[in-house]
């Protein structure tokens, strides 16, 4: 069984950085994708990001490309979501997911494993 666990949301100001981390334990996750998706309070859950199984290739939401950007370290089993310029309308759960399968990957779905969220919060 894996495990994710994500870290590092918070409280910040408009405009501010947040680096997002997300561990998996269990087994390793190197071949396999990896994903943020994120909720806000009555909001669906929305694609972020997401990186293959090398790190280089990488896919991002309209709303975050240029501001966010996402990585892994295959060596610790854990992937990074640097989120910059962060705006009020970013605040909610920030969720990391692995996806096991070669197919779409941009949906809650496609998504075998998630870890439990990490709250970030903007403040205007």
């Amino acid at each position: 069984q894996v495990q994710v666990v994500e870290s590092g949301g918070g409280l910040v100001q408009a405009g501010g950085s947040l680096r997002l981390s997300c561990a998996a334990s269990g087994r390793t996750v190197s071949y396999y994708r990896m994903g943020w998706f994120r909720q806000a309070p009555g909001k669906e859950r929305e694609f972020l990001a997401a990186v293959g199984w090398s790190g280089a290739t990488t896919d991002y939401a309209d709303s975050v490309k240029g501001r966010f950007t996402i990585s892994r370290d295959n060596a610790k089993n854990t992937v990074y979501l640097q989120m910059n310029s962060l705006r009020p309308e970013d605040t909610a759960v920030y969720y990391c997911a692995i996806n096991k399968g070669s197919g779409s990957y941009f949906y809650p779905s496609d998504y075998d494993y998630w870890g439990q969220g990490t709250q970030v919060t903007v403040s205007s």
